[in-house]
């Protein structure tokens, strides 16, 4: 039996390394909310050039929910922020 009003889970990838503050706070918000994450975690010699081909930026965590790039911690949380909003 498929639920038809079941909503389907969303995809969420983010970028990180290992010691980064701002990395743990945007995974302890995705996970806060509910939402399961695949981690890239990257290697410091690689970072900023994958991170750079993809985003665009240098920094990470780099965010991506549903195919949608939301950026780093700060930007995860105002995407929160709007989202609780929309569904007020």
């Amino acid at each position: 039996y498929i639920n038809p009003q079941a909503v389907k889970p969303a995809q969420v990838a983010i970028f990180t390394r290992e010691g980064c503050p701002h990395c743990a706070r945007a995974k302890g918000l995705l996970a806060s909310l509910g939402y399961e994450y695949a981690e890239v975690p990257l290697h410091h010699t690689v970072r900023s050039k994958v991170v750079g081909a993809v985003t665009g930026k240098g920094t990470v965590p780099q965010v991506f929910i549903d195919g949608e790039y939301v950026g780093g911690a700060d930007e995860l949380e105002q995407w929160v922020t709007a989202r609780k909003r929309k569904a007020a």
